[in-house]
């Protein structure tokens, strides 16, 4: 661990950094989801739903920026490059031939769920670790993808 501003232990910061690694390789994995859902999407939906990604994924990417400057913050080092993410993801892979527009959004509606559980999880980490700063962050997160889960969510029930 590298010095930082940060009063907590260098123990409690190393596992804040580990937590937040994780949820930065599935932001990182996440976003690239978005964006081949944004770049193929096909269907009587694609006016509505192609800027609604492209929003999606402008949001994602400034979340990852705060993610990983949060954990150099901390000391840490981040761990970001694409065989990283593509090894330490927790999001499942995407269905890459998808064109249909309502298929996008399950598909997205879905990642996004899994994406929302890992950060619920790194949130109890630094709660127990009484780190209030990384908690906002990973809370301002939830928030805002549980509301993007809820507009796919919404679009494809029947």
């Amino acid at each position: 661990m590298y010095r930082s501003p940060s009063p907590l232990p260098a123990e409690a910061r190393a596992k804040i950094v580990e937590t937040l690694n994780a949820r930065l390789a599935d932001g990182l994995d996440l976003h690239s989801q978005i964006k081949v859902a944004h770049w193929n999407i096909k269907g009587p939906h694609f006016a509505s739903l192609h800027p609604l990604f492209e929003t999606f994924a402008v949001s994602l990417a400034e979340f990852n920026d705060a993610i990983a400057e949060r954990a150099v913050t901390l000391g840490g080092q981040i761990r970001g490059t694409v065989r990283h993410v593509a090894s330490a993801s927790t999001i499942p892979d995407y269905a890459q031939e998808t064109t249909r527009d309502l298929d996008h959004a399950r598909l997205l509606a879905d990642r996004f769920d899994k994406y929302v559980q890992g950060l619920h999880a790194s949130r109890v980490i630094v709660d127990e670790l009484k780190d209030a700063d990384t908690s906002d962050i990973l809370t301002e997160i939830i928030g805002t993808f549980e509301k993007h889960g809820w507009f796919l969510h919404s679009t494809v029930e029947s």
